[in-house]
């Protein structure tokens, strides 16, 4: 009979004790204990598993898990006499960052305090020992939700200190969920606040500490060195294309056949590996998404479960407002091409906005990338990742992501489309000035945006909605070549449908009094450089295209339309 499916059960000993469906990961303990690294951070993506490990590796070290070996009997670890032993002898410090999504500054060093001061809670029987000195108790006593914050940085290392010196043994701290609170700063204007009060907080507990057994961090991204570990020389980094712990996050595809056998549902493993199949953690392929995983086994149908369980609006920012160059590459992944590109793991949060590539950096420790292949060039002493769209899953996600883009005007947007696809060219012009006007200002940013690249973002923008919202009728692809150049966009029709051409052109006031002008400008260019070219080789008839001119000032389009010959 298969094993009941907890969805959102993240305790250990719950899963334990009311005996749910569980993938044995214990050998990471056995791992990570004997790599003997003193401070390691392990990036996975979000509902991969971290924090079901961290409370795993807790209540098998921890003193107050002692005796509790039945959690563990079955599995692994507990084959290991040696480990046997090891279960439930060393005081250990764990929390969770996972909850701390504040608005501003204050109010998340207040919440770190609230979780700091309940930290405390759990080991006030430590002011009735005799090992701690009266200021000793008094400085426990200070750890308060309106502490300062000198006093919050300290908090962990005095803890351990406490505990250390009660339990005559070094602590292990493991912190879930680390960079939280950094992408939370980031999209709300308050980065470089919180760097301060992280690196502070982040040196005491994990560098200066000598009541330091061993830690583990736990996050998404890799922050960069400089920003927030400037003075952690102890820390081994894990990150999605390293070896350690590769098969410790997500699923196996041995792992999820068995499960698919255990639920009867052998038959289903196509299904399952095109949704949630293709993360590459080291060289380690075709690792599974567990939250899908899970949640297919429970509700015996596919689904995007892991794309919708969880906010996505650091990524849907970044790419909305990125310049051209992202959103082409954007375009290119959600018609299945891979791009190689540049990029360093480190995410410097303070320069995602300015920093070439680092968005794609993001994107692949997010989990919404796969590597195809990884090469380091040494000419030029850079490493070269070739990306793709990690599943079916991911896609969905994107297309999601881009149709609320347009979400505030969706009506309008949806009658532009309707309007293109009769050729009712007084209806697309209404309809597009409508969706320019509200959409200019979210895909053009900077200080001080110049009209002249309002267009050039929107247009990419307006390519991608194009890409998901006519998926099912069209091949559309953008700034390839044709005849003799580039065209801006083109829709392939997959039916019947007649071929569709699109130029997009900024009024030039020097050559181009009225709009009129510009368009007619657009027109020609189509004609000159014979876009057509490329539909034609794909049999579409030349009575059969339609060529259309979008001319642009400021946030005002005027749309025109070449008659058939």
């Amino acid at each position: 009979m298969a094993r009941t499916v907890g969805i959102g059960l993240q305790n250990f000993e719950t899963i334990r004790e009311r005996q749910c469906f569980y993938v044995d990961k214990t050998k990471f303990i056995k791992e990570w204990w004997e790599n003997q690294d003193e401070v390691t951070l392990i990036t996975r993506p979000r509902r991969f598993g971290k924090t079901l490990t961290m409370s795993m590796t807790e209540q098998f070290f921890s003193i107050k898990y002692a005796g509790r070996g039945e959690l563990f009997q079955g599995l692994s670890i507990w084959e290991d006499e040696k480990y046997r032993r090891l279960q439930g002898t060393y005081p250990v410090i764990s929390l969770s960052f996972a909850g701390v999504k504040e608005k501003d500054y204050e109010t998340t060093v207040r919440r770190i305090n609230q979780i700091l001061t309940e930290l405390y809670y759990e080991y006030v029987f430590l002011l009735e020992s005799d090992c701690l000195l009266p200021e000793e108790k008094a400085d426990f006593r200070s750890v308060v939700e309106e502490m300062p914050e000198v006093t919050a940085t300290m908090a962990l290392h005095r803890l351990s200190k406490y505990l250390s010196k009660y339990y005559n043994k070094k602590v292990i701290i493991l912190l879930d969920e680390y960079d939280t609170p950094m992408q939370e700063a980031y999209v709300n204007g308050y980065w470089e606040e919180l760097v301060s009060f992280t690196r502070s907080l982040f040196n005491s507990a994990f560098k200066t500490n000598p009541y330091l057994n061993r830690a583990i961090m736990t996050g998404i991204t890799r922050v960069s060195r400089e920003s927030v570990f400037s003075d952690l020389n102890n820390l081994e980094v894990v990150t999605t294309t390293a070896e350690k712990y590769a098969d410790s996050f997500g699923f196996t595809e041995e792992e999820v056949f068995a499960s698919l056998e255990e639920f009867g549902m052998s038959d289903r493993r196509q299904e399952v590996k095109n949704w949630y199949d293709g993360f590459t953690f080291g060289s380690h392929t075709d690792i599974y998404n567990p939250w899908s995983v899970l949640n297919y086994l429970d509700k015996r149908k596919a689904g995007a479960y892991w794309a919708n369980s969880s906010s996505n609006s650091l990524v849907g920012k970044l790419i909305r407002e990125g310049n051209k160059e992202i959103k082409q590459r954007l375009e290119g992944l959600m018609r299945g091409e891979p791009f190689r590109v540049e990029i360093d793991e480190q995410i410097v949060y303070g320069e995602l906005n300015t920093k070439r590539n680092s968005i794609w950096s993001l994107l692949l420790a997010s989990g919404y990338l796969k590597t195809l292949q990884v090469e380091y060039v040494e000419a030029a002493g850079r490493w070269y990742y070739t990306l793709t769209l990690t599943n079916r899953e991911v896609r969905m996600m994107f297309e999601t992501m881009i149709r609320g883009w347009f979400s505030q005007q969706d009506e309008n947007y949806n009658d532009f489309i309707k309007a293109l696809l009769t050729n009712d060219l007084k209806a697309m012009n209404y309809y597009m000035n409508k969706v320019a006007l509200t959409t200019f200002s979210s895909f053009d940013v900077g200080n001080k945006p110049s009209e002249a690249a309002e267009p050039e973002r929107f247009y990419h923008g307006f390519v991608l909605g194009l890409l998901v919202e006519l998926s099912g009728r069209y091949a559309v692809t953008s700034n390839r070549e044709s005849g003799f150049g580039r065209y801006d966009v083109i829709l392939e029709p997959k039916q019947g449908d007649d071929g569709i051409i699109l130029e997009f052109k900024v009024q030039d006031p020097e050559d181009e009094k009225e709009l009129s002008d510009t368009v007619e400008a657009a027109l020609k260019q189509i004609e000159k450089k014979n876009y057509e070219a490329v539909l034609m080789q794909k049999g579409v008839p030349r009575d059969r295209i339609r060529k259309y001119g979008f001319a642009f000032c400021g946030k005002q389009v005027l749309i025109g339309r070449q008659n058939r010959s």
